[in-house]
């Protein structure tokens, strides 16, 4: 439990650093001269400093019974309040019936218009399942097999590319609730969870759009959730799927072997779970060696000061979100209190947390093929709600 405190504590606040003070790594890292001060503040150093202590300081008095008596109860009710099941099927319904009706729009819009990139994957479309192109760009899009098979279907079959990514945003979302659901016992925090996703403009910019779509996280959240549940055998199954739609999320392999040895289940289904995942990481070697020559051999290479750039990527992405921002420092503290009272996977979560920030880091470290944009931290941001969910969890 501290060292997963203490491990996330500190990739976040690196993270935290680097939007308190933005020019404090790239003036020590860039190459050439340069006149920045690397102590010069920004806009955020007051806000995520009062609404860090704020909280801190209200959960301090919250434990210890020092509030008023009427704020403590009705903190205390919050906490403590459930939902029946039919109600909390009618909430999600409802909640996803007007995240639908808000996001269904989108569906018309031509992505051309909208990023650069879809020209990428409009000529990947063309020569698929071919990765015979000059571009390097066009070939790594077509090893990205699952994910180009899904979205040959919707351009095809449904006639709008747009449409599956739509779903597996919806599915998502849904997966989001019910691991909150799975983890903390309670059905109120799976529609906490599904709001605080919903509010998330990292989410909401990304979750039509064919080019930079989710199926990817919906695979992940899929490998997590199966962890715990009887069919948990389909984990490393949808982990190599998640893979082969998206290779970035290779980087979070070890973060299902944490959430598998944090997780209430067997000792015998736990140790399949790992021979599973051993022999899963090992197809995925094999793959990716089979397929150096078609693009990796040209991009990899080792850079440490791009790895420490990388860490400006998360404050750059997360100004987007600033409920995000403001709330991250103590939700951690959060977490490792819950983890302490008893619920030993509120760990799992801050490893997730820990883990889908450092992916960016460490992409960097070895290639420059891949920036870290926004849309890569939507894990994140599934986390954070998660996470936000588990404090309504009944071990309080």
């Amino acid at each position: 439990t501290y060292a997963a405190f203490l491990v996330t504590l500190g990739i976040v606040g690196i993270s935290i650093f680097s939007v308190i003070f933005p020019a404090f790594i790239i003036s020590n890292t860039y190459e050439f001269p340069n006149d920045l001060d690397p102590f010069e503040t920004s806009p955020w150093t007051f806000p995520i400093i009062i609404s860090s202590f704020s909280l801190l300081t209200l959960g301090f008095l919250y434990k210890n019974e020092k509030l008023p008596s009427q704020l403590y109860s009705g903190i205390k009710f919050i906490l403590n309040f459930e939902i029946s099941k039919k109600t909390a099927i009618i909430s999600g319904i409802i909640v996803l019936g007007i995240y639908i009706g808000l996001s269904s729009g989108e569906l018309f819009l031509d992505e051309k218009n909208q990023w650069s990139d879809y020209f990428i994957l409009e000529d990947a479309l063309e020569i698929w399942p071919s990765t015979d192109h000059w571009n390097v760009y066009i070939k790594e899009q077509n090893t990205r097999y699952v994910r180009m098979i899904l979205l040959d279907v919707s351009q095809d079959f449904f006639q709008n590319i747009k449409l599956l990514p739509f779903l597996a945003s919806i599915s998502s979302i849904i997966f989001t609730a019910l691991i909150t659901i799975q983890l903390s016992k309670r059905r109120l925090a799976g529609i906490i969870a599904m709001i605080v996703l919903l509010q998330s403009v990292t989410f909401t910019d990304f979750d039509t759009v064919a080019v930079y779509e989710n199926f990817w996280v919906l695979f992940y959240l899929i490998s997590l959730y199966s962890i715990n549940a009887k069919w948990w055998q389909s984990s490393p199954i949808n982990f190599l799927l998640s893979v082969f739609t998206k290779a970035f999320i290779m980087t979070y392999f070890w973060m299902n072997f944490f959430y598998i040895y944090r997780a209430e289940i067997s000792t015998r289904i736990k140790l399949s779970l790992f021979a599973s995942y051993g022999i899963v990481i090992g197809i995925i070697y094999w793959i990716f060696e089979t397929q150096r020559s078609i693009i990796y051999d040209d991009i990899i290479r080792y850079d440490f000061n791009a790895f420490l750039d990388a860490f400006t990527g998360w404050g750059n992405s997360m100004q987007l979100d600033p409920f995000i921002m403001l709330f991250i420092i103590p939700l951690i503290v959060g977490l490792f209190v819950k983890s302490k009272n008893g619920l030993k996977q509120a760990d799992s979560i801050l490893v997730l947390l820990a883990g889908s920030i450092l992916a960016g880091p460490l992409i960097s470290y070895v290639t420059d093929f891949y920036f870290i944009l926004p849309y890569r931290f939507i894990p994140f941001v599934m986390f954070v709600a998660i996470g936000i969910g588990i404090m309504f969890s009944k071990k309080n």
